[in-house]
Parts: structure tokens; C-alpha cells; sequence
């Protein structure tokens, strides 16, 4: 059932050194495009890196060295709008894109393209990763992979046949996301804690990698200061403008 494989889900770090086939990325990226999208404006495009060395660079730049290098495929998630520029151009027309409407149509389509990918691939028996390093150095990663103004990668995503197999790491409670009708916030003072111990007997039974952190431990060690401070210079360079 699609449900069950979407349940078990867990990101995967380590692969086999077997490439995909174009056949095999032109059938999950295939399979992708009939994501949802805003207006139909599909403001996403993939690049797929095979270059080794283009591989190697990205790697370094965005600090997953043994993803770039060691997956089956990978792939830059792009936001893009500079297809769409080329459209309306085509019909006698200009666009603007800097507000932050088109930065949020954008950004939500690449998500949606994403997960379709992820999913095609985890139903083939294919492990994948998320990559938010490529949101480090991103002017660098961006001209490594030739993108022009109006396209940016949101994040990277290795697909690949998977050395081993983690477990699922469990997730909040469903109580802890629905609410009904109103927004409820008192619930947050008994699901958290408990959450917190469910995250922790997790880490110390699971087989490798073993740990003694709560969620809101991490999460506090995570937010408490900012990351990528830059990223709105360097978007703004892009196109994007948060008008």
C-alpha cells in the first residue's frame, strides 16, 4: 500500500556504488511532474549531476561530500522562473517575480516535485536524502550548475540504492498537528514531553548512531541562532526580492 511505504520512510546516507540509468531518472522525474503545481505554472526545474568532478565541487560546497560523491543520482531542486519569463516573452510580455508571493508559489512546487521523486523512488526499492546543504554557498553551487536569474536551488536530493537501512524515526503524534476548528496550543505542554521520551528511548535502542537527546533539546539547540544569514542578499540577486 502507498500509505505503509509512505510510513516508512528514513533517510538514507549511505549507498551502493550503482548509477541510475537516464531510462530509470527520465521515469522518477516523469512520474514527479504530475505533482500538484500552482496555476500550472510548474516553477520548478531538476538538474541532474553527473559530472564527477561537477559532483566532487558540489559535495564540498555543500558539505555533504560522501551524498554528492557516493549516490546513484543527484539532483539540484530548482526554483525557476526564468522558463516562465521565456513564455510570457513569447506572447509579446514581461514578468516581474521579486515579490514573495512568486517565492512561495515557487518554493512550494519544488516540494511537491520532491516528494513525488522521493516516493517514486522509495516504491522501486531506492533510497533517497534530502540535501539542505546546497542552501550553503549558494551563488557558488548556482554557477557551478550554470542557473540563471530567476532559478535557485532549494535543496539537493541523492537517490540511490541504499548499503543499509535505517529505522524510521518516530514522529510527532498526529494530536500533535490536527487541530480541530481552532488552533490549539495548551495540548503542547503534555504531548511534547511525552514525544520527548518517545525521541529518546529511539536513539538509545536504535542499531548504530546512538544518542541521549530529546527533541526539544534539539530543536532548541537548533533555533536558538540563525542560520544562513545571507540567503536573503543572495535570493534578492536571483530575482527575489520579498516586494
Amino acid at each position: 500500500m502507498v500509505i505503509e511505504l509512505m510510513k516508512s520512510h528514513a533517510s538514507v546516507r549511505d549507498y551502493k556504488e550503482q548509477q541510475l540509468t537516464r531510462e530509470e531518472v527520465e521515469e522518477l522525474v516523469g512520474a514527479a511532474q504530475y505533482a500538484a503545481t500552482s496555476h500550472f505554472v510548474q516553477a520548478y526545474s531538476i538538474v541532474w549531476v553527473t559530472d564527477p568532478e561537477k559532483r566532487r565541487k558540489l559535495g564540498e560546497l555543500s558539505k555533504n561530500a560522501k551524498q554528492m560523491e557516493g549516490a546513484g543520482a543527484v539532483f539540484l531542486m530548482c526554483a525557476d522562473y526564468n522558463r516562465l519569463k521565456h513564455a510570457v516573452e513569447m506572447n509579446g510580455e514581461s514578468i516581474v517575480f521579486d515579490q514573495a508571493e512568486n517565492l512561495l508559489v515557487a518554493v512550494t512546487d519544488v516540494g511537491l516535485l520532491a516528494q513525488n521523486l522521493a516516493l517514486a523512488a522509495e516504491s522501486k526499492g531506492y533510497g533517497i536524502c534530502y540535501i539542505g546543504g546546497v542552501r550553503n554557498n549558494m551563488e557558488e553551487i548556482a554557477e557551478l550548475a550554470g542557473l540563471p536569474e530567476g532559478v535557485f536551488p532549494v535543496y539537493g536530493l541523492t537517490v540511490g540504492v541504499p548499503n543499509e537501512r535505517n529505522e524510521v524515526k518516530p514522529r510527532l503524534p498526529v494530536e500533535a498537528i490536527l487541530h480541530e476548528n481552532k488552533y490549539d496550543e495548551e495540548k503542547y505542554k503534555s504531548i511534547l514531553p511525552a514525544y520527548d521520551k518517545t525521541i529518546q528511548e529511539y536513539y538509545g535502542s536504535r542499531g548504530s548512531n546512538q544518542k541521549t537527546a530529546t527533541w526539544t533539546q534539539q530543536m532548541t539547540n537548533f533555533l536558538k541562532k540563525p542560520h544562513r544569514p545571507d540567503l536573503k542578499d543572495v535570493l534578492a540577486a536571483r530575482g527575489y526580492k520579498f516586494k
